[in-house]
């Protein structure tokens, strides 16, 4: 399994697809929000996931703010779930973070049933609960550094 980290200007046109496919499959129609899921932060992002045989596994985007870094669209395929490879992905990022950068923090905006999983890495809340697209999110930071 590799680790990718690209950005928009040197994705393929089938790796776009692919990552465009997956996001629209989790967060609009399994998640059944309608809203618009490809965005002007994606040609600013560093696109992160884990590929086999040239197919996209589990995926997320980071992207830099004013006062840190943050995660978002953080998501696995469908058919590869419940194999530990959110905490893989995400790992593998935070130690790229570590790595690439000067000390900085690390913003998400977590789906509340996510709370523990991220916590898991060292997020805190920053934020109370709040409805985004119908779902309930928290706010979580974490410093690196």
């Amino acid at each position: 399994m590799e680790f990718k980290i690209q950005s928009f200007a040197d994705l393929s046109v089938y790796q776009l697809q692919q990552i465009y496919q997956l996001r629209v499959a989790v967060f609009v129609v399994e998640q059944n929000c309608s809203y618009q899921e490809v965005d002007e932060i994606d040609v600013n992002a560093q696109h992160v996931w884990l590929e086999e045989n040239g197919q996209i596994l589990a995926y997320l985007r980071l992207y830099k703010l004013a006062d840190g870094l943050h995660l978002g669209r953080v998501l696995v395929a469908p058919t590869y779930r419940k194999q530990g490879l959110a905490k893989e992905l995400l790992g593998r990022t935070l130690t790229f973070i570590q790595q690439q950068q000067a000390p900085t923090k690390v913003q998400i905006a977590a789906q509340s049933y996510l709370l523990s999983f991220y916590q898991s890495f060292g997020f805190q809340e920053v934020s109370i609960p709040y409805l985004e697209d119908g779902i309930e999110h928290v706010d979580m930071c974490l410093s690196i550094g």
